[in-house]
């Protein structure tokens, strides 16, 4: 009776291994199938934010991408060229004040410092609420068109900014601000390129 037991958990685990192994082997497949149309989706969304945010280029400004770290993340530079001329820079940036955490968003720039568009790119802020940052879900973010941090102030009304805040959803205005002001002194302070 000792040893049909001991063939039993024998037994067990072999069949444990067995499916386990299937499972990763799956599992690994799944991910080399999916990794690239996964990256290419998210290419895909850079350059429509990348598009929404500066002026009409005519180059590829993720072939000529740059990088900065700040405040213990990385920025990143589009440099948007017409007839071999700046005419804008995209700087994907992030804030950590959220209410929800983290978020990105993609700042354009004229050559001057002045901000051209403002696009969202990722954030977990409250439906209805700090998510009316969005575009599609108000106009909110276009007061920022065509200021100049240099004499528009980057904080809401509340505390002494130019920025009305978003009814009920000051953190989130405030976060906003904050990556706003992160990719302009990054980009005075050495993203020209």
């Amino acid at each position: 009776m000792a040893s049909k037991k001991e063939s039993t958990f024998v037994t067990m685990v072999l069949t444990l291994f067995l499916v386990t192994f299937i499972a990763s082997a799956a599992l690994g497949y799944l991910y080399e199938l999916t990794k690239e149309p996964i990256a290419a989706s998210k290419l895909a969304k850079q350059n429509t934010a990348i598009k929404q945010v500066v002026p009409d280029f005519d180059n590829e400004p993720a072939n000529e991408s740059y990088t900065m770290d700040v405040d213990g993340g990385t920025l990143e530079f589009f440099p948007a060229k017409k007839s071999g001329e700046l005419v804008g820079t995209a700087v994907s940036t992030f804030t950590n004040q959220g209410f929800s955490g983290n978020f990105k968003i993609m700042v354009g720039f004229l050559p001057d410092g002045t901000i051209n568009n403002i696009s969202v790119l990722e954030h977990k802020e409250t439906p209805g609420l700090g998510d009316k940052m969005q575009k599609n879900k108000s106009d909110w973010s276009l007061q920022f068109n065509g200021k100049n941090p240099a004499d528009f102030q980057l904080k809401v009304t509340k505390d002494g900014g130019d920025v009305d805040a978003i009814t009920a959803s000051t953190i989130s205005s405030r976060a906003f601000c904050d990556a706003v002001q992160r990719a302009y002194n990054a980009y005075m302070e050495g993203g020209k390129k």
